[in-house]
């Protein structure tokens, strides 16, 4: 297992804190808004929405919260339109860095996104710079305790999944963002309850970063996340496990 699937993992308990504390409330807001003003505020008809929703849920957000951010969306309530964005650049060893972002004011967000990124010894690139190093995939995860990894990849597969991902605490399914929801449900209707799901951008090609370097990556990591703006952040580094275990 590479470094980079290992920090997903950590990302995720990371999260999982965050939620308790409402520190993430403010950004899933952002996404449910603005997925409701793309497509609409029926999630039944709307599956971007749809899956934030449930992200909310996974982090205990209140219905009320929920409710009020899909009419500030569809235009019921006074809220800035937040615009996405999509923020290429380098950090330590040449690591290729892509972030995600919700803003109301770009200025603002690509100011502070390159002040991280100089902190930590990166820098923010030309669009298409690094782009071309990642490819979105729709990962639907599952706790490896007392689950039948080989009845879930049989089930997987025959949803139209392509992979099945083991880790020592996940095993992650990997699918096209087209068929996402259809193996989402397939697995769902066979047992099969998902830890996290979400469309993700995975790297097609990975840089080993090791001691300093890899430390020096996992605090810019952690720094863009923490921006406001930014929902998400990817990157091509691959650290070992035993690099890793020390940073957990």
């Amino acid at each position: 297992m590479s470094g980079h699937s290992k920090w997903a993992t950590i990302k995720r308990k990371k999260g999982a804190a965050d939620a308790k504390r409402g520190k993430i409330f403010t950004k899933i807001i952002r996404e449910i808004a603005t997925a409701a003003r793309i497509g609409g505020g029926d999630p039944g008809g709307n599956p971007r929405l749809r899956l934030v929703i449930d992200k909310a849920r996974a982090a205990n957000m209140p219905k009320d919260n929920i409710e009020r951010a899909i009419k500030k969306g569809t235009g019921e309530g006074s809220e800035a339109a937040y615009e996405e964005a999509v923020y290429e650049g380098y950090g330590p060893g040449g690591v290729a860095i892509l972030i995600e972002a919700l803003t109301d004011n770009k200025n603002r967000t690509v100011g502070e996104i390159r002040h991280v990124l100089s902190k930590y010894g990166g820098n923010l690139g030309a669009n298409g710079c690094v782009s071309f190093l990642f490819e979105k995939k729709g990962v639907l995860s599952f706790e490896r305790g007392g689950m039948d990894g080989d009845a879930l990849l049989e089930a997987a597969l025959d949803a139209g999944a392509e992979d099945v991902v083991e880790s020592p605490d996940t095993l992650d399914v990997t699918t096209t963002p087209a068929s996402f929801e259809m193996v989402r449900e397939a697995l769902a209707r066979r047992g099969f309850v998902t830890e996290n799901a979400q469309i993700t951008m995975q790297p097609t090609t990975t840089t080993k970063l090791e001691g300093q370097e890899a430390a020096t990556m996992l605090r810019l990591s952690e720094g863009l996340e923490d921006l406001d703006d930014v929902q998400s952040v990817y990157a091509n580094f691959d650290i070992s496990d035993e690099e890793m275990a020390k940073f957990a």
